[in-house]
């Protein structure tokens, strides 16, 4: 299975992601034939810090389990409730 189709399986996912230039914890918006959309998350706020589009040829890792994000969806989720 190519990575792009991996990819395609976890869009509106959070996940912690490797490219060439930086990695942060966000969420894949869209995955195209070349490139994906990601939200990337402050850490500190737990709010969108900006969006990032990224070559596909240059992602390294992507992580979608694990303590880290599980916290990061349980926080996003507690802010959620909060707004209602």
């Amino acid at each position: 299975m190519k990575l792009i189709n991996r990819l395609k399986n976890l869009e509106q996912q959070y996940v912690f992601l490797r490219w060439a230039t930086g990695n942060d914890y966000g969420r894949i918006n869209y995955v195209g034939d070349d490139y994906i959309e990601f939200n990337i998350i402050d850490i500190d706020t737990m709010e969108y810090r900006e969006t990032a589009i990224i070559n596909a040829q240059l992602i390294f890792e992507i992580i979608f389990g694990g303590g880290d994000i599980s916290r990061i969806l349980a926080e996003m989720s507690f802010q959620a409730g909060d707004k209602n």
